[in-house]
């Protein structure tokens, strides 16, 4: 972690190191964090918000769709004084099911309204052909970048946990208000992690509701995803400078813990961006004519690449072939246009 970074959620950060789930809390007047588990993932939670209203609750995301993690979200809205048919809204941070899994089964407890950006809504909405269609690019995409067969593996359609059914209500697109009585909360766009990544800011209180755009430890996955961002490293990286612009006391990040210093680790996530991408140009550089996967395993990661699993090495890829695209983008690097996509530097000789 950034070392100006200030941690707010000492008690969330002492279960993180501890390796349990970290308590309820109630982080304002009528604001509450709820930690709902992510059943078998590093990550281990996805930290609920609940806004208090004057006839019932508004949740920021709903977590991962399993029942250990339903009756997680239960206790804890009951922690606060409340059960899930007193949810009004919830609003989701992005399409990933660790944050809008529960968002069906809690309307359907309630009757709340969903909102999410159109770009991530549209991603979740069921649609077979879509489906399909995505499934079979993703795989084609991974050979194409130079992966064993055992790491593209089988094409394999999304499951329940990856969509929701009936799509989202509300659209929520940039800068709007979201009418919630008491509270002066307005969404900011920041595509890079998904298409349609939203941060929520409350301005009255000085707080940024963060998503995985910014967390406190780790940097959120940033991965070249067939029919999603075409640059979504650049995107990424445009929408981390506007965040921190942002005037915010404190950031409660969807996983790990609540800190203080924005702008400082903003600067720290751009600073391990900027290095990365040189680490990616150099293995280049060193090796004219590598596939994306030639480069993936050339560099560092927090563990061997060796010991990743297929699940971990496919997402490792992703993740290099975004950062190669930005530096193709910058006019560093150029992709050659063959079946198996070679990568040079921009002014080298194929």
């Amino acid at each position: 972690m950034d070392s100006a970074v200030q941690v707010t959620g000492t008690r969330q950060r002492q279960a993180w190191q501890d390796g349990v789930l970290p308590p309820v809390e109630k982080v304002r007047d009528g604001l509450w964090s709820i930690p709902v588990p992510i059943p078998d993932n590093p990550l281990r939670y996805t930290l609920i918000y609940a806004f208090e209203l004057p006839d019932g609750v508004a949740l920021v995301d709903a977590g991962w769709d399993a029942e250990d993690s339903w009756l997680a979200l239960v206790a804890g809205l009951r922690t606060a004084g409340y059960e899930p048919a007193d949810v009004r809204a919830v609003l989701v941070t992005h399409m990933h099911p660790d944050h809008f899994g529960l968002a069906g089964r809690v309307r359907e407890a309630s009757g709340a309204w969903i909102g999410m950006h159109e770009a991530d809504a549209a991603q979740v909405r069921p649609d077979d052909a879509l489906t399909d269609s995505i499934t079979r690019r993703a795989a084609a995409q991974l050979t194409d970048a130079g992966a064993p067969r055992d790491v593209v593996g089988e094409p394999h359609g999304l499951s329940r946990a990856h969509l929701l059914e009936d799509g989202a209500e509300v659209l929520i697109a940039d800068h709007d208000r979201i009418e919630l009585p008491g509270w002066d909360l307005r969404a900011v766009w920041t595509p890079g992690h998904t298409p349609g990544h939203l941060c929520f800011h409350e301005r009255e209180h000085g707080l940024l509701l963060s998503g995985d755009h910014v967390l406190p430890r780790i940097s959120p996955n940033i991965s070249l995803y067939p029919g999603q961002l075409g640059d979504p490293l650049g995107r990424y990286l445009d929408s981390l400078r506007a965040v921190g612009e942002i005037d915010a006391d404190e950031v409660l990040p969807a996983h790990e813990y609540r800190f203080r210093g924005l702008d400082a680790r903003v600067a720290s996530l751009l600073e391990h961006h900027g290095e990365r991408l040189a680490e990616v140009e150099r293995a280049v550089a060193a090796n004219p004519g590598s596939t994306g996967w030639d480069v993936t395993t050339r560099l560092h990661w927090s563990r061997p690449f060796e010991t990743l699993s297929q699940f971990l090495k496919r997402h490792a890829l992703r993740e290099s072939l975004a950062h190669l695209v930005l530096l193709e983008t910058h006019g560093r690097l150029r992709a050659s246009d063959e079946k198996i996509t070679r990568w040079f530097a921009a002014n080298g000789r194929t």
